[in-house]
């Protein structure tokens, strides 16, 4: 991530720091650090204690079931589609109960542990998993579930080598087949993708027959990218829900938009500083040094890396600096209820040289704190902390969970009969679709 370098100009107003003060204290360091890692030790926290905790973050919120905010800045409960409270029933199936799911979630020689998955950016696939085997929406009961999650650590388990990609695509296909029989698929299914680094493609693409199988279930994924080289993108906005990302991992690409702002670096040092990032050898960038870079900036950019998101976004709430997207496509979390343009810059991708460097500078450091102030008060919302907290990725996605089981769903290949009954271009009724589907 590139920033703004801050060293020329009026320190931000939230620090109590002489006016002069361009560098974070140890103890500043140490918080920014400490932040960002958070998911990692409230999920080790709620892993041993199911009691109510007290949230280390400042945040306004204070009914999860109904999840509001002051000033506008966020709300659930009561928006359009969301209802006012949380009436969500959500069945998670065991690793049991699912033919093959065993193979998705620790490997073909079932060696992967969960303890190594929940580290990096595909860590969410284990955090929410967790989350919802504890959840007071989980329900045992088939009959009066309203989605079915259906458990899997699919982007680790291929990072680690657990399965190749054909593998990984049969025991998908034999775990939709299961579920087909069965009678629990279609859209009330719930799987969560992680998009990382890969040649194979984005999100759902690590099941590469995604669009005969998996077409109408609800994917929960950081990857609403839709220039993924492909014809066909896996992620659809009615049906899919965008999650944020896992902040316990970074690296660099070296991609365009990146590789531009290294560039200007050199041409304005004064200006913008993006330091050389090595992860081995005595120059290596340790955490601590990362953070404090961060810490110093007024600014931290955020452009595009192997695709559209990027954690960077998320880690800036957290050193307060405001984040300045330049990634064209970008999907964002809960874009219903969060106007981004009060705690956010998004900057053209094509436009990235001086004129962008002019215009931040513009920015007077009133405005600045506003933005940062309106940041501190939804941060909470990136983080997977248990359900106790009233303020967590985890809440936020149980209401988007709410409103994709609430809000009617048309298709070109969707349609209805005068009795409400909800049938496919064979007049056959949703409850009964099998795959394979046409793409809604």
């Amino acid at each position: 991530m590139a920033s703004l370098n801050s060293n020329n100009k009026s320190t931000r107003l939230f620090s109590t720091h002489a006016h002069h003060h361009s560098l974070c204290t140890r103890t500043h360091q140490i918080a920014a650090f400490a932040l960002v890692v958070a998911t990692f030790f409230l999920t080790r926290l709620f892993d041993h204690s199911l009691g109510p905790c007290s949230s280390p973050y400042l945040n306004s919120f204070s009914d999860g079931n109904q999840y509001t905010a002051p000033d506008g800045v966020v709300r659930f409960g009561g928006s359009p589609g969301y209802g006012t409270h949380l009436t969500l029933k959500i069945y998670v199936y065991d690793e049991n109960e699912i033919e093959g799911l065993k193979l998705l979630m620790y490997g073909r020689e079932g060696k992967i542990s969960s303890e190594a998955c929940v580290k990096g950016q595909w860590g969410t696939q284990v955090k929410i998993h967790r989350l919802l085997l504890q959840s007071t929406y989980r329900t045992r009961n088939k009959e009066e579930a309203d989605l079915f999650f259906v458990p899997s650590y699919v982007k680790c388990v291929r990072m680690m080598g657990g399965l190749n990609d054909k593998e990984i695509n049969q025991t998908y296909v034999k775990v939709m087949l299961f579920l087909s029989n069965i009678g629990y698929l279609v859209a009330a299914t719930i799987f969560l993708f992680f998009q990382g680094i890969m040649s194979c493609g984005a999100g759902a693409h690590l099941f590469k027959s995604w669009a005969v199988y998996l077409n109408r279930s609800i994917i929960l994924t950081p990857e609403g990218d839709r220039t993924d080289k492909r014809d066909t993108s896996a992620f659809n906005t009615w049906k899919d829900v965008i999650i944020p990302g896992n902040i316990d991992d970074g690296r660099a690409q070296g991609k365009a938009g990146r590789l531009q702002l290294i560039d200007l670096a050199k041409q304005y040092p004064d200006k913008l500083e993006s330091p050389e990032l090595k992860f081995s050898g005595p120059d290596k960038l340790g955490r601590t040094e990362y953070f404090q870079h961060l810490c110093n900036a007024k600014f931290c950019l955020a452009p595009r890396g192997e695709s559209s998101w990027t954690l960077r976004f998320y880690e800036s709430f957290f050193v307060e600096c405001v984040p300045v997207i330049l990634s064209d496509q970008v999907e964002l979390p809960f874009q219903n209820v969060v106007d981004y343009t009060q705690i956010s810059i998004k900057w053209p991708s094509t436009r990235i040289g001086i004129e962008l460097l002019d215009y931040l500078e513009s920015i007077p450091d009133k405005d600045l704190e506003g933005m940062i102030a309106k940041g501190r008060r939804v941060r909470c919302l990136w983080v997977y902390a248990p359900e106790s907290e009233s303020c967590s990725a985890f809440n936020g996605i149980l209401w988007e969970l709410q409103k994709k089981v609430r809000q009617f769903h048309h298709s070109a290949e969707t349609f209805w009969l005068h009795n409400g009954s909800i049938v496919n271009r064979d007049l056959v009724e949703f409850s009964k679709w099998k795959p394979p589907m046409p793409l809604p």
